[in-house]
């Protein structure tokens, strides 16, 4: 089969890991016997150099109109004092907008294989740890009025979030139907005793729980949940959370995996349409040094065959790759308990990995 693929390369790292996951489209070609059109945009500080706005229209147009779109990173501190309408990182908000996504996947496992990485004691990650974090991308304090006005005490800023019990609705459904296929379990993260935000997002999410009578739901406030994440991260299945609670909770999740750098994540809207890349960010300090872990970025990848593609067998090869390589004791310097080895050389041992499956 065909399919039309936009790479959004971006910057810092963004550009190697890219790179990584097409290899792993590459073999996934040759051992199912499928073509992938890759077609690489600009998104980001890179697209700011060239056309000066982080989010060309060339970039939406043909990220609207793909099968499938992954991301490698976006930022870095040379652009960090732009006005807030020029800042990369504003460019995977508004691309999420213009690709209607709505909801924010991001798994967080503990692999056995990498126990030693997990900065928890053995004994608390012992029953094994997969989370599934979804978190709004449509609304709240990411997507509210920012700006800056004068008050009583002179100039202050202000950030404000704003949910409607339609968007709540939609994420709290993918969250209990997410839950069905796993162990029926949904965690809703809030702040109920401070925000009115918080309080309808809680009635919302029991009113849809109605419908769910197999799923388990309970309430948790953020401060709590992020307690026992640490304490005990077997107790949890799905966490739902609005847009800022779930990229604080998603991203120390990711920490007790061992590095961010081995989290995919995902935004998904209606039908297939997808965003997929890894939650580490540019991480400019090593940028062109071929030292980050791609390991993300490639589990994002199978992600999007998943997802978007629905090509599920081919997912879950990428997947078992990746937990054979890592079973071999191959490790990038961020896992590693001594010397790790190059992005490339990781990457070219998934993909071996996936050819001789």
């Amino acid at each position: 089969m065909d399919f039309n693929i936009a790479l959004l390369p971006g910057d810092g790292v963004g550009p190697e890991v890219m790179n990584s996951a097409v290899a792993v489209l590459s073999a996934i070609e040759s051992k199912f016997n499928h073509k992938f059109n890759l077609t690489r945009y600009d998104i980001g500080g890179a697209a700011l150099e060239k056309t000066g706005v982080p989010l060309p229209q060339e970039t939406v147009a043909e990220c609207i109109k793909a099968d499938g779109v992954l991301y490698g990173a976006v930022g870095g501190p040379q652009w960090m004092g732009m006005k807030p309408h020029l800042r990369p990182d504003k460019a995977l908000l508004n691309l999420r907008q213009a690709m209607g996504l709505s909801a924010n996947l991001r798994p967080a496992v503990v692999h056995s294989e990498l126990g030693a990485s997990c900065p928890l004691r053995p004994d608390i990650v012992k029953s094994g740890v997969d989370i599934m974090v979804i978190s709004d991308v449509s609304g709240g304090v990411f997507l509210g009025e920012h700006g800056y006005r004068e008050g009583e005490l002179g100039q202050e800023a202000f950030d404000t979030e704003v949910y409607s019990i339609s968007e709540i609705e939609y994420i709290a459904n993918l969250a209990f139907l997410i839950a069905m296929t796993r162990n029926k379990k949904v965690t809703s993260v809030d702040k109920a005793d401070v925000y009115e935000t918080s309080r309808l997002w809680r009635a919302t999410v029991d009113r849809v729980a109605k419908r769910y009578p197999e799923v388990t739901v309970r309430h948790m406030h953020v401060g709590y949940c992020a307690i026992q994440l640490v304490k005990d991260p077997s107790q949890f299945d799905v966490i739902l959370s609005s847009s800022m609670y779930g990229d604080i909770i998603s991203d120390e999740a990711a920490a007790i995996s061992g590095s961010l750098c081995m989290l995919p994540s995902s935004s998904i809207g209606a039908g297939s349409r997808g965003l997929y890349g890894p939650i580490h960010g540019p991480m400019s300090n090593i940028a062109g040094y071929d030292e980050v872990n791609p390991i993300g970025m490639i589990l994002a990848t199978a992600m999007m065959l998943s997802w978007s593609l629905k090509l599920y067998e081919e997912a879950a090869a990428i997947e078992s790759a990746v937990r054979k390589v890592l079973a071999k004791g191959l490790r990038t310097a961020d896992i590693a308990a001594k010397h790790g080895v190059k992005c490339s050389r990781i990457t070219e041992e998934i993909a071996l990995a996936i050819l001789n499956a």
